[in-house]
């Protein structure tokens, strides 16, 4: 079976329908494919391939593209899943300093870019103190 009719731009058409459904469907794996249809139409381009190579090769480069995405992944720092949309537990262990003193058993802190309520024995403000636990919104302190 020979495919003389492969052209290069039908190589590139592929690679953007298969872009525009990763765009649609983001975190599936048309991008690889599409980023080897798109290496298969520039090397059909660049060189005199025929039909049958052209499969072959977008099928090699696919498999390829999606190792190489696949071992990165592993390699690459990782996002804590566990603390994903889990802010206040990301400031478990954190020193920071009291705005507002800690009176009745609640004070106001700021802790990274916020503040926050936080909970724990009596002390005065620009006190430094630890985030030990998070108990919903308010983050329980001791003194750091």
């Amino acid at each position: 079976m020979t495919l003389p009719w492969l052209t290069p731009a039908h190589w590139l058409i592929l690679a953007f329908v298969l872009g525009s459904l990763e765009a649609l469907y983001p975190g599936a794996v048309f991008l690889w494919f599409a980023i080897a249809a798109a290496l298969v139409g520039a090397l059909s381009y660049a060189l005199p391939l025929g039909g049958q190579v052209q499969v072959v090769l977008f099928g090699v480069l696919s498999l390829a593209s999606i190792a190489v995405w696949r071992r990165w992944r592993r390699a690459g720092p990782a996002a804590d899943a566990t603390l994903l949309n889990k802010r206040g537990q990301q400031y478990e262990g954190q020193v920071c300093e009291l705005l507002d003193p800690i009176h009745n058993g609640f004070g106001r802190a700021r802790v990274g870019d916020g503040v926050w309520t936080v909970s724990g024995p009596e002390l005065p403000a620009g006190a430094r103190v630890r985030v030990i636990a998070v108990e919903g919104t308010v983050l329980r302190v001791v003194e750091a």
